[in-house]
């Protein structure tokens, strides 16, 4: 098994416990498809039909675990999924599935991304 420090595997438990609701599932999945120009609130809050508190609630969640980076543009707040964070939470799951067992295969994870993009 792959050696990660165990002050890795609890900040990558409290991403996955972060985006373990469905709003924020929802809030990850549009910013990804945004990537990498964001949304402002305003936007997300239109394409998700959230209240502006409870999307406020959803992104200071999602901002506290580092899936979220936001900038401020005048009066706008401008959020942008954190591709790096991201990709580092897949390399740790990853990781062992498809390098020392064959629970997943790397051809299937490029396959299932390739059909979800047609």
């Amino acid at each position: 098994m792959q050696n990660v420090p165990e002050e890795q595997i609890v900040r990558y438990a409290d991403m996955l416990t972060a985006m373990g609701t469905e709003s924020r599932l929802r809030i990850m999945r549009l910013l990804l498809s945004a990537h990498p120009g964001g949304m402002v609130v305003g936007e997300i809050q239109a394409e998700l039909g959230l209240s502006a508190s409870n999307l406020s609630h959803h992104l200071d969640k999602l901002k506290n675990e580092e899936l979220v980076q936001v900038k401020r543009e005048g009066t706008f707040l401008r959020y942008t999924a954190n591709a790096g964070a991201l990709r580092e939470l897949l390399v740790f799951l990853y990781a062992e599935c498809c390098t020392r067992s064959s629970a997943v295969q790397p051809d299937w994870i490029v396959q299932c991304c390739q059909q979800e993009k047609s």
